[in-house]
């Protein structure tokens, strides 16, 4: 009983926080359903996988090295802090304390779609925040399929400059689309328009899916500076538009449980020797190691900081990364990795 007033009382701070549902304000009920309500589906398919473990792994637990290089910029502990928000004021506040906290940790942020303050500059100021993460691998993100409807390059150099971003992620969501009533739904020749962009931003480009997991034909026609697999396992989108609209709702449930699974995207896209986001169900640390085992560069995690922002705020995201951080570096000791290189191939 106590548990169950405890969620009731978080729902309802939620809620109160972003204003509830309203029609129209797609960032706020994302908010609201991605925190409150659950929306995970399916499984990313760590479990498949255990860790080649050493009894003699001829390294001290406090010197594995976790550092790295993503897209040029360096990395204290390789994961990015997943596009989750923008164009609203709570949206600035989530964006600044995680920025803060991915400044003092050494990690890499994204935040969310950027459209709408591409079509309204006043909400510019809710994914700005170079003020408080000067140093930090900082992704701007636009939705690729906006190409289809009036976006072009002008639009992704916006976006970039808004932020000072180091790169930009064109996000993959057609079952997103599919699953809202106001959903863009046209993917004809995005992959060209994408090629377009890639080769004439100066700024890195990322092709980012969201939940559904990128494929490995899609991959191949794209010629952009790294991917995010977006995985199967973790937040459903499909399943976040069902509480959106109850019209939609059979669609977004019935392909919730649609989709690659991450790690098996990991083993896939790891073929096309380009730097690799491993997201989409990563958890905990060991669910890290092996993404990192199977081939992804970095990881990339979202809903679980989300959650600790409600939760508990900065000092609850700070004990959560503390975990995750703690059960990656015993995952490198135990495979005798004294680096993240040497922690390559560590599964089977």
């Amino acid at each position: 009983m106590i548990q169950r007033l405890k969620i009731l009382s978080w729902r309802l701070q939620i809620i109160s926080l972003t204003g509830g549902c309203r029609v129209g304000n797609r960032k706020t009920d994302h908010l609201r359903i991605c925190a409150g309500e659950l929306v995970e589906s399916g499984d990313p398919g760590f479990d498949a996988y255990k860790l080649k473990t050493k009894s003699l792994p001829d390294v001290s637990l406090n010197e594995v090295d976790t550092t790295t290089t993503f897209l040029g910029k360096r990395l204290d502990f390789p994961l990015v802090i997943e596009a989750i928000t923008g164009g609203t004021s709570e949206a600035r506040k989530i964006n600044k304390t995680l920025a803060a906290v991915a400044q003092e940790y050494g990690l890499g942020l994204g935040v969310g779609s950027q459209r709408p303050a591409i079509k309204d500059n006043k909400l510019a100021k809710t994914y700005q925040v170079r003020d408080v993460a000067e140093d930090i691998l900082l992704i701007g993100n636009l939705g690729a399929v906006q190409l289809n409807y009036g976006f072009g390059l002008e639009e992704c150099k916006a976006a970039v400059d808004m932020i000072d971003a180091d790169a930009l992620a064109l996000h993959l969501n057609p079952l997103q689309e599919a699953a809202q009533p106001e959903g863009d739904t046209n993917f004809m020749g995005l992959a060209g328009k994408i090629n377009k962009i890639a080769s004439k931003l100066k700024t890195p480009v990322i092709a980012k899916e969201v939940g559904m997991g990128l494929d490995l034909e899609s991959a191949r026609k794209l010629k952009v500076s790294a991917y995010d697999v977006g995985g199967w396992g973790g937040t459903s989108w499909s399943l976040v538009e069902s509480f959106r609209n109850k019209d939609f709702r059979r669609v977004g449930v019935t392909y919730s449980y649609t989709g690659t699974p991450t790690a098996e995207c990991i083993r896939q896209l790891c073929r096309l020797d380009k730097p690799l986001i491993g997201s989409g169900g990563v958890r905990d640390g060991l669910d890290a190691v092996k993404a990192i085992a199977l081939g992804a560069d970095v990881v990339g995690v979202a809903l679980p900081f989300l959650r600790c922002y409600y939760g508990g705020g900065e000092k609850a995201i700070r004990r959560y990364l503390d975990g995750l951080i703690r059960e990656f570096k015993v995952g490198m000791f135990i495979t005798g990795s004294k680096n993240l290189r040497q922690l390559g191939g560590r599964v089977y």
